[in-house]
């Protein structure tokens, strides 16, 4: 039991969080239970990893006989859970008059069946993610412990189907999925970023892409990878001149470990190799090699 001065305490501290909100900070906002449910967006994510890689979560035998029952255990839940939770981020998007018009009637359930009916196509992207992860590292024993075990494959699991939503224009829903990995693999990308199939990053931990990054086919990264802006203010990115704050990387390019490659119009061009520890704010040709400091 608490003594009575500590109860006297703690109301009095109490009474002055409770009047903190009354003050003009933005977090002062009480409207948050209208907002996403970030553990019913992550039990959703969940939900549709194993439709992707069905044989490897499953906890029963499998067949062509059973699959549509097994799948369909996680579609209907994912379906459900995105529906309420892309009409809450909507509404609370309304309220707050971050938005023009009201989406229309039914919208956020149209979205979640387009995202739905996308996964043939993601999981063949993925099975593309998955090979260069395999064929790239000689380390790997099989596909199987690939999956199983590779951050890179969590990270762009999560980010294929939060880049869909997010080109969607579904609010704050595709940026939690991305938080949700960046916090289990310590891989950062933003769910705007443009990545083709076949990307490998190898250990990826402290690798950063941002959200106007474009990415090729067959790219390979290395841990701790930057792909960032040059320092910009949130009013200059309202000219469309310079909405794109991210580097391109086109296909075939490598780049090692504790690289950093800045700045929208910085391209890399095809079949390119970045050494490690590099910094680079301008563009390269294709097949180009570098290494050391990077002149601007």
């Amino acid at each position: 039991m608490p003594s009575p001065q500590r109860t006297r305490d703690l109301e009095d501290v109490i009474d002055a969080v409770v009047d903190s909100y009354d003050g003009p900070e933005e977090i002062n906002n009480l409207e948050s239970a209208a907002l996403p449910n970030k553990r019913q967006v992550v039990q959703a994510y969940n939900h549709l990893k194993p439709v992707v890689y069905m044989g490897f979560y499953s906890q029963r035998s499998l067949t062509r006989n059973n699959l549509r029952y097994a799948l369909s255990e996680h579609l209907y839940p994912a379906c459900e859970i995105l529906v309420e939770q892309i009409g809450r981020a909507l509404a609370y998007e309304e309220r707050s008059g971050h938005v023009k018009a009201p989406w229309p009637a039914g919208w956020a359930e149209e979205v979640v069946l387009r995202l739905l009916r996308r996964i043939p196509e993601l999981r063949r992207v993925l099975n593309a993610d998955v090979l260069a992860a395999f064929e790239g590292d000689p380390a790997a024993k099989s596909v199987e412990e690939v999956v199983f075990s590779y951050p890179v494959i969590e990270a762009i699991t999560a980010h294929r189907i939060a880049n869909v939503l997010y080109n969607e224009r579904v609010p704050i829903v595709p940026r939690i999925i991305a938080e949700h990995a960046h916090g289990l693999t310590g891989v950062d990308i933003h769910p705007g970023a443009q990545i083709g199939p076949g990307f490998f990053l190898d250990h990826g931990t402290g690798t950063v892409i941002g959200e106007t990054s474009i990415i090729g086919r067959h790219a390979k990264m290395y841990q701790g990878v930057t792909l960032g802006a040059l320092s910009t203010r949130r009013s200059e990115c309202d000219d469309p001149a310079k909405q794109k704050r991210h580097p391109t990387i086109e296909d075939n390019v490598t780049i090692y470990a504790g690289a950093t490659i800045l700045g929208g119009d910085t391209v890399i061009g095809e079949g390119s190799v970045i050494g490690g520890n590099v910094w680079l704010v301008r563009s390269v040709p294709p097949n180009s090699k570098i290494f050391g400091k990077a002149k601007e």
